[in-house]
């Protein structure tokens, strides 16, 4: 019992925590939801805050600045991953008329 309430006292292991739950919510809904696009690009957008919770955390507790740098690098990705994904998704939808993953397939070259 102490060893949980040590957990739940801790605020490092509590941001760690809340970055491994994201990150899990984020896989899953890759895997489970494989024919939205819209919704695995929000999946991947909540794996790299995840990832920006983690590191950031990292910098706080290590007195490092090297993971908030890497935490504004991976949230100008993510920007431009969101940007691009949805030009690429508004283009499909005016071709198709659709947004499934399955009328991808069919605009191979």
């Amino acid at each position: 019992m102490n060893n949980i309430q040590f957990i739940l006292e801790d605020p490092i292991l509590r941001y760690i925590i809340l970055s491994c739950i994201l990150f899990v919510i984020g896989f899953c809904g890759i895997v489970i939801n494989r024919k939205g696009l819209i919704s695995i690009l929000m999946s991947l957008e909540i794996m790299l805050l995840a990832v920006s919770i983690a590191f950031t955390t990292f910098a706080i507790a290590l007195n490092d600045l090297h993971g908030q740098i890497f935490t504004v690098f991976i949230l100008t990705v993510a920007a431009a991953e969101a940007a691009i994904g949805l030009a690429i998704i508004v283009s499909i939808f005016r071709e198709k008329d659709n947004i499934n993953i399955s009328t991808i397939s069919d605009m191979k070259g």
